[in-house]
């Protein structure tokens, strides 16, 4: 069985999503930004941490060179969020959106993907977010991850070919201690723990969604 990469593995969604792989039985390629969080998530057998900027085109391209083993699943979980309507939005804020949001996930798709291709097929999942699809929201937050989910559905079809499933899960409001420091106790009450969204995402991953591609499943519950 071929190991799995999840970009943004350091956070908290990160390290549910590495523990259900590993307790599947497979092996984690844990790539983030450098940090004692993401030397930590190397520590244990059969998580390999690979540190790099993944906002930028070449460095991951080069951090792809410094992966040690076979993959064939990619699990896009790098991003950033800010909030703001429309008046305050400001050009920093647009770049640095896009280019975690949606960069970091063009740009590791478009290492994955020949190398996924050259194993006979793969499967690769994107993050995007229930308030890319509909609702009020944050402007530039949600317009960069509904970017992701309509490059979710473009992928699915361009990488048919190779065998390569490309799925997109939507989140909400996901029950991590940063979250908990300004929910409310009604809003902490309904979001959802990052276990069982780590669930759906290997489920994705394995043989069992084999007939699914170009899908954008909500993971939000009541959130």
């Amino acid at each position: 069985m071929n190991a799995v990469i999840v970009t943004g593995a350091a956070g908290a969604l990160g390290h549910a999503v590495v523990a259900e792989f590993r307790a599947a039985g497979r092996v984690v390629v844990a790539l983030d930004r450098p940090g004692d969080r993401l030397d930590a998530l190397g520590t244990p057998d059969g998580v390999h941490a690979v540190a790099a900027d993944l906002s930028d085109r070449a460095a991951v391209q080069e951090a792809f060179t410094r992966i040690p083993v076979d993959c064939d699943a990619l699990v896009g979980l790098a991003g950033g969020f800010s909030p703001g309507a429309l008046s305050d939005v400001d050009e920093e804020t647009l770049d640095s959106l896009w280019r975690s949001n949606f960069g970091s996930m063009l740009w590791t798709a478009q290492a994955a993907a020949p190398r996924f291709a050259a194993l006979g097929g793969g499967a690769i999942v994107t993050v995007g977010s229930k308030t890319a699809v509909g609702g009020p929201a944050p402007v530039a937050h949600a317009t960069s991850k509904a970017a992701v989910v309509r490059l979710t559905q473009l992928l699915a079809e361009e990488l048919r070919a190779d065998r390569i499933r490309v799925n997109a899960v939507l989140p909400s409001v996901i029950d991590t201690p940063a979250n908990r420091s300004w929910m409310s106790d009604d809003l902490a009450a309904r979001a959802v723990a990052p276990a069982a969204i780590a669930k759906v995402i290997v489920f994705l991953c394995g043989p069992d969604a084999a007939p699914i591609s170009g899908a954008a499943i909500p993971v939000y519950g009541d959130a």
